[in-house]
């Protein structure tokens, strides 16, 4: 069973879903390249989100920095090194796809495939996928638009 809720936010609505447990599995905006789309056998309940819709409220307020909720992803073991990383990337900076693949001690002839487990992140704004620029301080693709990844970034403080 999948639980799915739609939230109201700066960057158009969001939609979440999460697993039976509660545990948040997706955030996607419109548009986004790979994002989820609701499916018949899901079932639209706000009640697993209540937490989610608080900090997202919280985050996109400028009140808080670090996003601290139940999640389940389903990567292969390198989507969850790269995944695992972005986590790690405090509010307010930025690093590159190239320090990525070195954090998760990949070469670095891992940066394209870290890019497309980046791309592929399937809980935008929760997990900062955003964070991750070019190596020339470019700011690259984004699954939700590079124009949210401008957005986000400059919520930050960043841009």
């Amino acid at each position: 069973m999948t639980y799915w809720t739609n939230v109201a936010s700066p960057l158009g609505p969001l939609l979440l879903t999460a697993a039976p447990d509660g545990a948040l599995t997706s955030l996607s905006v419109p548009g986004q390249k790979g994002g989820r789309v609701v499916e018949d056998d899901w079932r639209q309940d706000p009640g697993p989100f209540r937490e989610a819709e608080e900090q997202l409220a919280a985050y996109f307020a400028g009140d808080l920095k670090e996003f601290r909720l139940a999640r389940r992803t389903d990567g292969s073991v390198f989507r969850e090194k790269v995944w695992a990383a972005l986590d790690d990337i405090p509010y307010g900076s930025t690093v590159t796809y190239g320090e990525i693949a070195a954090r998760i001690g990949a070469p670095r002839a891992a940066v394209r495939a870290v890019g497309g487990a980046i791309g592929a992140n399937p809980l935008l704004v929760v997990r900062p996928c955003h964070r991750v620029i070019g190596a020339d301080g470019t700011l690259t693709g984004y699954a939700g638009g590079l124009e949210r990844k401008v957005r986000l970034l400059t919520h930050e403080g960043v841009l």
